[in-house]
């Protein structure tokens, strides 16, 4: 008697606490060969184009609905895709160091999503903090989900980041300047 007692107690319990915290919905990893972020950055007379690589992500379902999503990218994979030679191999020296995203000492990025609205059947308005540099700050912007796909398109302000080289009207050097803000177009693969 006292062990049927017992066993109802923990069941009663341990029942409880599974209604108290539900588990978490489905995370699907997203598979990082297959998956890609294009970075375009803008200055006064162009712009330069190149990729750079996720070391890991997933995004979280309830059932069919976006809920949450993390990722981590691999800060020292950036690669200058519209340069070739010594071009190329400067520019993307310079973006690895100090002046721009000091990836010896950051080598990686993160972003995590902290609030998720659905706004039609397939796209969100996601709220996250994003990383860079050690620095979070707070960014939105939309996610458009497709079977096992999704896309999104950041529009991301360096000097949140504390990345201020050849921002804003340095001496004569107008046709070098660095606009502020640069896209991250990603394309992701579950």
């Amino acid at each position: 008697m006292k062990k049927t007692i017992l066993s109802l107690a923990l069941t009663t319990v341990f029942g409880l606490s599974a209604i108290a915290n539900p588990i978490d919905g489905e995370k699907k990893t997203v598979k990082t060969d297959k998956s890609t972020v294009t970075w375009k950055a803008y200055k006064v007379g162009g712009s330069h184009t190149g990729t750079i690589n996720l070391k890991s992500g997933a995004l979280e379902f309830d059932g069919e609905k976006l809920v949450g999503g993390e990722f981590i990218v691999d800060m020292t994979t950036i690669n200058t895709t519209d340069l070739q030679g010594d071009y190329k191999n400067k520019l993307d020296g310079h973006l690895k160091s100090d002046d721009f995203f000091s990836t010896a000492a950051n080598p990686t990025a993160t972003l995590v999503f902290t609030k998720v609205e659905q706004n039609e059947n397939n796209l969100y308005d996601v709220t996250g903090d994003l990383t860079i540099k050690g620095i979070t700050k707070s960014i939105r912007f939309d996610v458009s989900i497709d079977g096992n796909k999704a896309t999104a398109t950041l529009k991301v302000d360096r000097i949140k980041y504390d990345i201020k080289y050849k921002s804003g009207i340095i001496g004569t050097a107008k046709d070098k300047l660095i606009h502020d803000n640069f896209d991250l177009v990603v394309d992701l693969q579950m």
